[in-house]
């Protein structure tokens, strides 16, 4: 256990300080977890100890979820899970008058997602979760992941919003380019994210879910993230997340009904 710890840790001290040192990709053999980060520094064991006390992040919308749950249910109300693609999106400007939640965490990927859906998602008694992940489980943030570990963390997070009677809107991992300075496919291989896409669209079939196809709808002639659409390769800009604003609303228009 106390190894498996440590091994952990230096990989999250390796993604704090050097995100860009460790190549991400979906791995077939879970078993390379084993494997030596490539970096070390004593000076961010503080910042490591501060990032553990809540690992999930479950105190960062805490306060607000507290004020939700104290107001009457809201029975057309819309939670938006995910990482910084959520996180960094207004949804206000998108979604004037509309009672849409956010509660996307920048960096997250699905195995904290997970632990985060009583928290952020049930205890709201939302109509409806918008999840949007994968990402970075691509790029390996917390650690070297399978196709599978994915898959199942994606299937976990819908059958529990079921189990609660909310509506369930997947959504395809968005792509990514190359166009900018920071080359962002080095650690989301185009080809990971296409596979991921492939079996969402499978999952979203055969649990009866609601989809929203980023993916199809930002995508270029290249296989990339259309230049457009994102400064720096993976987070949307205002005409990205328009785009995505009129495929989601699609999506929760069609599932709610």
């Amino acid at each position: 256990m106390r190894g498996f710890i440590f091994g952990k840790a230096s990989i999250v001290i390796c993604l704090l300080l050097f995100p860009g040192s460790i190549l991400g990709q979906l791995v077939e053999d879970f078993h390379q977890r084993t494997r030596k980060a490539d970096c070390c520094l004593g000076g961010a064991a503080q910042q490591l100890a501060d990032e553990l006390v809540d690992w999930n992040e479950l105190g960062h919308y805490l306060d607000d979820n507290q004020r939700l749950e104290a107001l009457p249910p809201q029975p057309d109300r819309v939670i938006f899970l995910g990482d910084s693609i959520t996180a960094n999106w207004d949804l206000t400007r998108y979604f004037p008058g509309k009672h849409y939640v956010n509660r996307g965490i920048g960096g997250q990927t699905t195995p904290q997602m997970l632990v985060r859906m009583f928290s952020d998602v049930i205890d709201l008694h939302p109509a409806a979760v918008v999840i949007l992940a994968g990402t970075n489980d691509v790029a390996g943030n917390t650690g070297p992941e399978t196709a599978r570990m994915f898959e199942e963390n994606l299937q976990a997070m819908t059958e529990l919003a079921q189990k609660h009677v909310i509506k369930v809107i997947l959504c395809s991992v968005p792509p990514v380019h190359d166009y900018s300075p920071s080359k962002r496919t080095p650690r989301r291989p185009l080809a990971d994210i296409v596979a991921l896409n492939g079996w969402i669209k499978q999952f979203v079939n055969k649990a009866g879910v609601g989809f929203a196809d980023y993916y199809s709808a930002l995508v270029d002639t290249e296989g990339m993230l259309r230049e457009a659409c994102s400064r720096d390769g993976i987070h949307p800009n205002a005409k990205g997340y328009g785009v995505m604003a009129s495929v989601v609303e699609v999506a929760i228009e069609s599932t709610l009904k």
